[in-house]
């Protein structure tokens, strides 16, 4: 069994990077917990609509959909082919029930992951799905038919108060968390996760557990979780659409898994669970394929804890410039994307995803925020755009970005090449001269090479603000239609 390395993040396909990763069927992992996307918000009719779409089905940070694609094809077929005989079965029976549809996509490959998952849990290990109604009950038979019946311990309801409610239905205020075991011999303590109880509330000393009459309230914690959800006006609020509560993710760590236990979250988003495990003294690793929610946990865990600023190893990212001459010839996208997000720390531009190449970018691969004026404790903000280029360079790409500053309403602009600039190309940036703004002085547009980023450089941009801790609002509140991001 290849050894685990603590607090590593993967970036990609969590199948692809289960099945290289983690080989054979020893069991890597005492708990693993999984939040995978699913588009509750869409009519639950649409997902019924036959047809084969044309673009690959991968889930990303803010994308959350499932198609019937070629590669869901692909899937369904191997299941067919490879599987145990008894999800073969099931398979081939859910296809006639629902027809190829997102809902088949999804289940598909929700069962091709789950098996993998299956796979890499230790003998005594524990699973924790995480899901909402809309496909909840599909889900249960297939975790049935992967882990046994037997080994199914409870389906964990979790009630939350946010938003309205429906004149036509009762409101919707739960998700479903199915709780799996691989065996009957494993971890599970309900005393760290243990309530105080007050049958007279207001009477209950909530630090000791002692009323008044000196009587002490205990009960073991049921299976409908009541913890309130990540609010807009939350401290912990990212901004991160299926961002869930760190109370939710430390009670099933707390009562699953002890201290040096090693947790695996393969969507791992914005990494409330590895933050989670990082608090409470686990081994964590996570998986997603979204660059921007890799480099969000990165971010998170060293705000959390500063001394992991170089204990944070993340895989699947090119690490010297070989690694960036092969992505940008295989994906150019995925190239830009890496670039500015995860060596530039940049924000990408509305309308541009690692699942919209064609996003409407307007030019832009990236958006740095920047304090540019502090009077009276008001900010004042300005916006500078990334270019990203993975091929040959020339002047004329320098002078488009200066056209594109002013078209956006930016205050400068940062131009990343693989290739070293030419000197007409440094005559064309310096040209644009400089911009001052209370916290500096600097140029308009600084031209930056990909090597000297990978080696630490970086361009100079006072009052940058990181959209880690944008999202975490450190800073006040930056206007959209102010930044045009």
């Amino acid at each position: 069994m290849a050894p685990l390395q603590n607090r590593s993040l993967f970036f990609g396909d969590n199948l692809e990077i289960l099945r290289e990763k983690f080989p054979g069927n020893e069991g890597y992992f005492d708990l693993i917990y999984l939040d995978p996307p699913f588009n509750s918000n869409r009519n639950y009719n649409v997902l019924f609509k036959e047809g084969l779409v044309d673009s690959e089905a991968q889930a990303h940070a803010f994308e959350d959909s499932w198609h019937w694609t070629n590669e869901a094809q692909h899937e369904f077929e191997e299941l067919v082919k490879n599987a145990p005989e008894e999800i073969t079965n099931l398979i081939i029976s859910l296809e006639k029930a629902v027809g190829h549809n997102d809902v088949l996509a999804y289940l598909v490959m929700m069962t091709t992951r789950l098996l993998e998952l299956y796979r890499v849990l230790k003998t005594t290990g524990s699973l924790y799905l995480h899901c909402d109604p809309t496909a909840s009950h599909y889900l249960k038979i297939v975790l049935d038919a992967i882990f046994g019946k037997d080994n199914f311990r409870n389906e964990i309801i979790w009630h939350y108060r946010t938003g309205g409610v429906s004149k036509r239905w009762f409101g919707k205020k739960h998700d479903v968390i199915f709780f799996y075991t691989k065996s009957d011999k494993y971890f599970f303590n309900p005393l760290e996760v243990k309530e105080y109880y007050d049958s007279k509330p207001g009477f209950l000393d909530r630090n000791s557990g002692q009323d008044k009459g000196g009587y002490y309230h205990y009960v073991y914690e049921d299976d409908v979780f009541d913890i309130k959800a990540v609010f807009n006006m939350s401290k912990e609020r990212l901004g991160y659409p299926t961002q869930k509560p760190e109370a939710l993710l430390e009670k099933i760590l707390m009562a699953s898994s002890k201290e040096g236990d090693w947790i695996l979250d393969p969507f791992c988003g914005c990494g409330t669970t590895v933050a989670e495990a990082e608090k409470l003294n686990r081994n964590w690793n996570g998986i997603d394929i979204s660059m921007l929610a890799v480099k969000l946990i990165e971010r998170r865990s060293i705000h959390q804890k500063p001394s992991l600023r170089n204990q944070i190893y993340i895989n699947g990212l090119p690490r010297d410039m070989a690694g960036a001459h092969q992505l940008a010839d295989q994906n150019p996208f995925d190239f830009e994307y890496w670039v500015a997000v995860h060596l530039l720390d940049a924000k990408p531009p509305a309308g541009k995803s690692q699942d919209n190449m064609k996003g409407a970018d307007k030019g832009v691969d990236g958006v740095i925020t920047l304090v540019t004026n502090v009077n009276n404790g008001d900010s004042e903000y300005g916006k500078v755009i990334v270019q990203v280029k993975g091929g040959h360079v020339q002047r004329n790409q320098v002078a488009t970005l200066r056209s594109d500053i002013q078209s956006q309403h930016a205050i400068a602009g940062v131009f990343v090449c693989i290739e070293k600039p030419t000197p007409p190309m440094r005559i064309e940036a310096a040209q644009a001269g400089t911009v001052r703004t209370q916290l500096g002085e600097f140029p308009i547009i600084q031209i930056m090479t990909v090597e000297e980023l990978l080696l630490g450089r970086h361009p100079k941009l006072p009052g940058m603000i990181s959209p880690y801790k944008q999202a975490l609002a450190f800073q006040p509140t930056i206007p959209q239609a102010s930044l045009d991001i």
